[in-house]
């Protein structure tokens, strides 16, 4: 919130001096401190023994989620940890459902320090980061156990940092599971079953790619239209995790889904380092460890909601399809081993060879 202010005429010069020097001393300070002041907001913190006086640090973190997602979810624990691990000192307010601007509006205020943390997807990031396009690449993970090896060791904190450059620190990743393929007539179970298919896709050239290399039609659409489309025939199937086929109701249209898990596009917490150089090295370890926390609490919140929208698709009258993805990952093969960006390359290259 901007302030203006008007400045009133003093008579004499000795006045004029004082006012000139007064005004100087502020300026500087609202210089040094405006970035800070757009992010952060001081209150009273009432303690639970009655106790009151001390100011608040108060970080708000705005996302595009409703408050039933896991992920939501899990920062509202990761708020609950921050005041616990603080003592109450420091705490969060968060603002859900776009309210603060969609997922590029928010990054963006993070880089210019208006707002504090945002939740993305790995995906937006490609645009800021390049090196963050390999989890857009299919079968570079082998499994779920891999993924989390991969994302949890030394590659997924080099990820997290590498948006620094940018003023964008990554905190922790949340799981958004795995994109799988399903139709509306015909089920794949090969990478032939492809042909001929229009296949919804995101529009990124990493996924339009990956359809192409499989032998379908990629088609971008975006994903508040997709029901209709699928309903009138527009494409064939799409791809995307269980939970957001359930809770879109696209098994009213499609009812085949095939587990081929081609991609592994975690969601990630962002921090401006605008704020976060400027925090106390303690309330960065309560800030870090409170987000650390609530990936493993969200992971859980995740898997249980997956069996749940595998259940209810089952219920709906959908067919749950177990296939082999060899064939599907010799598929691309040539997408990874020609990956244009070479630094994606060789992050692929190491990926492989974690165990």
């Amino acid at each position: 919130m901007e302030e203006t202010s008007n400045d009133k005429e003093t008579s004499g010069s000795i006045g004029k001096s004082l006012s000139m020097f007064i005004a100087g001393l502020l300026i500087g300070g609202l210089v040094a401190t405006v970035g800070f002041s757009l992010f952060l907001r001081s209150q009273k913190n009432q303690a639970a023994s009655g106790g009151g006086g001390a100011n608040q640090l108060v970080l708000k973190l705005g996302h595009g989620l409703d408050t039933g997602h896991p992920v939501h979810l899990a920062m509202e624990k990761m708020k609950q940890r921050l005041e616990e691990l603080s003592g109450g000192s420091v705490s969060m307010d968060i603002y859900p459902s776009s309210v603060l601007g969609s997922e590029t509006q928010c990054i963006e205020q993070l880089q210019n320090g208006s707002l504090a943390m945002t939740k993305t997807s790995a995906a937006a990031m490609e645009n800021f980061i390049p090196s963050m396009s390999v989890f857009s690449y299919p079968y570079v993970f082998r499994d779920g156990e891999h993924y989390w090896s991969v994302i949890g060791g030394e590659i997924g904190k080099t990820l997290l940092q590498d948006g620094e450059k940018k003023f964008l620190r990554g905190l922790c990743y949340y799981d958004a599971g795995s994109r799988n393929f399903y139709t509306k007539n015909d089920p794949i179970r090969t990478p032939d079953d492809l042909k001929g298919m229009k296949i919804r896709v995101m529009n990124s050239a990493t996924a339009i790619e990956m359809v192409k290399a499989m032998g379908g039609a990629p088609t971008p659409i975006a994903w508040g239209e997709l029901y209709s489309a699928l309903a009138q025939g527009t494409v064939d199937g799409a791809e995307n995790n269980l939970p957001s086929f359930s809770t879109n109701k696209h098994y009213e249209v499609c009812k085949h889904f095939s587990l081929n898990g081609h991609t592994r596009v975690p969601d990630m917490l962002l921090i401006s380092t605008k704020v976060w150089n400027n925090l106390d090295p303690k309330v960065q370890q309560w800030l870090q460890q409170a987000a650390t926390e609530s990936s493993v609490y969200q992971r859980k919140l995740w898997a249980e909601m997956t069996a749940t929208a595998m259940e209810q698709a089952k219920a709906e009258g959908v067919t749950i399809y177990e296939v082999d993805t060899e064939a599907f990952t010799s598929k691309v093969a040539p997408m990874l081993e020609n990956a244009e960006n070479p630094i994606v390359r060789d992050l692929i290259k190491q990926i492989s060879e974690v165990k």
